[in-house]
């Protein structure tokens, strides 16, 4: 019977999902920030039906995001990060899961059609939204980045090249633990000037060099002994990594190590539980992406050259990481 309730517990977990993602939406966060207010006048301010908006709000004080007073909603300390205006504001991220909301909502379908059947196609960000997004990636993601850089010993190496490195997040903490380092970051057009400003703000620039280009249709930089996919695997198919290991193998020095940082599962496929929910984020968002195994991870590796392939360490929150050594 406790079985049957968790159940049902998490059937209806959607319903929680979906209020919060609503108050995303409309930036309910942002509004009530600056001082507190009434459902009635945050209704007429934007154009809001106001019952709707007042159940909204309430179900919002339940889950202690807002407090409610005389009528009037503030904001708590937990629902403080999602307002726009909050100096580490997560709104974008919530923002990001509003757009995997309709993708998610396709499951049954790609289920039946498999992925690639005709569907409604995804909300895409425009140039502020994915600078914001970007930019919260790299807020939440440092300490995870500086925690596997610290468990890592690459003591030897000394140019990193950082295949898709986004706004340097992992390039970042390497450089931290690594003085002896200097680096590329490769990535597309629209992105390099994320990754200038988060370099220049950390006193990092001037051991980076910054390349503009598609991992997808163009070679790598050569000249490094240590190159990084992070978080890149899970959004391609088998035969895409294994076009985008053998450019790796091809641009790194000899003896030089590939890393891949992301979600390693076991060989049934079933831990962790991050891994087997990000499967489902890759079947209904991508056209082949995926969470694979060690096996399956080492087997394209080496056939794309690479030998001693090796989980480097584990985990469950995407903090996997595998090494692979070009031979020399």
């Amino acid at each position: 019977m406790e079985e049957k309730k968790d159940i049902m517990t998490a059937a209806r977990a959607f319903m929680r999902s979906r209020i919060i993602l609503t108050a995303a939406e409309l930036d309910l966060f942002s509004i009530i920030q600056d001082s507190p207010t009434t459902a009635e006048k945050i209704a007429d301010r934007f154009g809001f039906n106001p019952r709707a908006l007042e159940r909204v709000l309430d179900c919002l004080v339940t889950f202690g995001l807002l407090q409610k007073n005389g009528g009037a909603y503030s904001l708590t300390h937990e629902g403080a990060p999602y307002s726009s205006k909050h100096s580490a504001s997560e709104l974008p991220m919530l923002l990001h899961m509003s757009r995997l909301w309709d993708s998610w909502s396709d499951l049954t379908e790609v289920v039946k059609n498999g992925p690639g059947s005709e569907r409604k196609p995804p909300k895409q960000m425009d140039t502020d939204s994915r600078r914001a997004f970007i930019g919260t990636m790299h807020v939440t993601g440092m300490s995870l980045s500086e925690e596997i850089a610290g468990s890592l010993d690459l003591r030897g190496y000394r140019k990193l090249l950082d295949i898709g490195g986004g706004s340097g997040t992992y390039t970042i903490a390497l450089l931290n633990h690594n003085p002896q380092l200097q680096a590329i970051l490769f990535d597309l057009k629209e992105v390099i000037p994320m990754a200038r400003e988060r370099l220049s703000s950390e006193g990092l620039l001037d051991r980076v060099e910054l390349i503009i280009g598609d991992f997808y249709s163009d070679d790598l930089p050569g000249g490094c002994d240590l190159a990084l996919l992070s978080a890149i695997i899970h959004q391609n198919s088998r035969q895409q990594n294994l076009e985008l290991f053998v450019k790796a193998c091809r641009s790194l020095k000899a003896g030089g190590m590939l890393l891949i940082r992301d979600h390693i599962m076991d060989e049934r496929r079933t831990y962790p539980l991050k891994g087997a929910l990000f499967a489902i984020n890759m079947l209904v968002n991508t056209q082949g992406g995926d969470t694979y195994t060690f096996h399956e991870v080492a087997q394209d590796l080496k056939e794309a050259g690479f030998t001693d392939v090796r989980l480097l360490r584990s985990g469950e929150r995407m903090d996997c990481v595998v090494g692979a050594v070009k031979p020399k």
